[in-house]
């Protein structure tokens, strides 16, 4: 297993595969979300590049991405998901899904974990609150110590 493949929690923790508070609940990211991802992904790009943990990464792309690089990009997540190597989710309102947060180890530093969201522009007031309540959640029920947790302020 290369060092992206490799677990970076521990075997016997059951990772989570939902949270639901204030009117909005996460999901696994999966290929079943493509066409909301997408819709939800390309009307903000521009705000989600601007978006503490995104800036300057180069994601998403200017030009967006057509449905199939979407679908690609969602059965990488899945997979890491399923290797436990990283975990992506929707961030949903009903249905809808109107952003994504993003679970990793740090590239510079094994030992960290990086976590990122975005939300839709038509729902960036709901962004310091989805930040406090994952953040919550890392520190309530993932096996990570506070201190290593990267998660750009709001």
């Amino acid at each position: 297993m290369s060092h992206a493949q490799q677990p970076f929690v521990p075997a016997d923790f059951e990772v989570p595969r939902t949270l639901v508070a204030d009117g909005f609940r996460l999901e696994p990211l999966g290929a079943e979300h493509n066409e909301r991802d997408l819709a939800a992904r390309t009307g903000s790009i521009a705000h989600i590049r601007a978006t503490p943990g995104f800036v300057g990464r180069g994601r998403p792309p200017e030009a967006g991405m057509s449905a199939e690089a979407n679908l690609a990009d969602l059965v990488r997540h899945v997979l890491e998901f399923e290797e436990r190597s990283a975990f992506a989710y929707s961030l949903l309102e009903g249905e809808e899904v109107i952003g994504c947060p993003y679970i990793h180890p740090s590239r510079q530093d094994a030992r960290r974990v990086v976590v990122s969201h975005w939300v839709r522009a038509d729902r960036a007031a709901l962004d310091p609150r989805v930040h406090e309540r994952i953040t919550r959640r890392l520190r309530e029920v993932w096996p990570f110590d506070a201190e290593r947790i990267d998660h750009a302020p709001r």
